[in-house]
């Protein structure tokens, strides 16, 4: 059977604003003309800080603001979970899919979510990285959260995905509680292997552990649409 191909974008650095603005172009066009594509997988690395809230909150008026006054841009946005981190040094992954193409349902969806980043960690070397129960969602070493993940689905049609700290500078998550999950800390690859893993080394182990999980193939477009 013929695998289903899902578009790849690599942004490469780029304000995080601009990642939402091209998810937000790939959602219409697959709601336009839903089924007749997969979709896209869009990666980059935020290029400033940016803390984000979920559908669930996470952020008072007051927080924000105060997280505002250290530099970073606060998003509220659509995904599942409360409040993140993301800038530079963590690989972002938004998988733009429609899922009946890709015969998955959404729990499916976010489990195989989970077994790229685990499969990612065990490929640099990690091989105790482990997905938890929710509330737990992510991908942890310990109590150390590597990754996290965050999705929203409508019509079938997923968007935001998963968030991998390769050298993220992890002192701007002291200033909120990651995911409101109090007594756990998150870590990074660079951490966890004592040495600096940049964003571009993982993204072609990130690659092999996607098209393997989920049974697709990659088609690169060298511009966003």
């Amino acid at each position: 059977m013929r695998q289903p191909a899902v578009r790849l974008l690599w942004l490469s650095q780029v304000p995080y604003a601009e990642l939402l603005a091209l998810q937000e172009r790939w959602l219409r066009r697959l709601q336009t003309e839903p089924g007749t594509e997969a979709g896209a997988l869009l990666l980059c690395e935020p290029a400033g800080p940016v803390y984000t809230a979920g559908l669930r909150g996470g952020l008072t008026s007051e927080e924000a603001t105060r997280l505002r006054a250290l530099g970073a841009d606060v998003h509220a946005i659509g995904r599942g979970g409360l409040a993140t981190f993301h800038g530079p040094g963590q690989l972002l992954c938004h998988p733009v899919l429609d899922l009946r193409p890709l015969g998955l349902r959404l729990r499916a969806y976010v489990a195989a979510l989970e077994v790229c980043a685990v499969r990612l960690c065990e490929l640099q070397g990690l091989p105790g990285a482990h997905a938890r129960p929710p509330p737990y969602t992510g991908v942890w070493l310990g109590e150390r959260k590597i990754c996290a993940i965050g999705v929203r689905c409508g019509r079938h049609i997923t968007s935001h995905g998963l968030a991998l700290n390769c050298s993220t500078d992890l002192t701007w998550f002291e200033h909120i509680v990651p995911c409101g999950l109090v007594g756990t800390g998150v870590t990074s690859l660079s951490k966890e292997l004592q040495r600096h893993v940049t964003v571009d080394e993982v993204i072609p182990r990130f690659l092999e552990a996607f098209k393997e999980t989920y049974k697709c193939t990659l088609i690169s477009e060298d511009s966003p649409s």
